[in-house]
């Protein structure tokens, strides 16, 4: 499925589809799933149609055994080497953005590096 050209709103309809083919797959109601992670079913018939929020997708997902979905929907990132040596124990907080005209990036390559 190509996700990058579908609307916001059907990515969330589609994982909406695809918890609730998981619920069906366990033989549960709506009601039953609902009252598991302790939403009403209208709720959890709203977050199937795309329009739920996370923390009750994420409820969902563990309910269901499949809370290890989360590791490839946003799977954990880890500095480069280089940048490791940059930030020496330092969690980084926040973005510098572009240094460029115009928002882009730049093309230029830092000062003090040859490659």
């Amino acid at each position: 499925m190509n996700f990058t050209a579908m609307t916001d709103q059907a990515v969330a309809a589609e994982i909406g589809q695809r918890i609730e083919q998981m619920r069906l797959e366990r033989n549960l109601t709506q009601q039953q799933l609902a009252e598991a992670v302790g939403l009403s079913r209208v709720s959890y018939a709203k977050l199937v149609a795309g329009q739920g929020k996370f923390t009750n997708v994420i409820a969902v997902l563990r309910a269901l055994d499949q809370l290890a979905l989360v590791e490839g929907f946003v799977p954990e990132t880890v500095p480069s080497p280089l940048q490791q040596l940059k930030l020496k124990g330092k969690q980084r907080q926040r973005a510098s953005g572009s240094r460029g005209a115009g928002g882009e990036v730049s093309g230029e390559k830092p000062e003090g590096l040859d490659w």
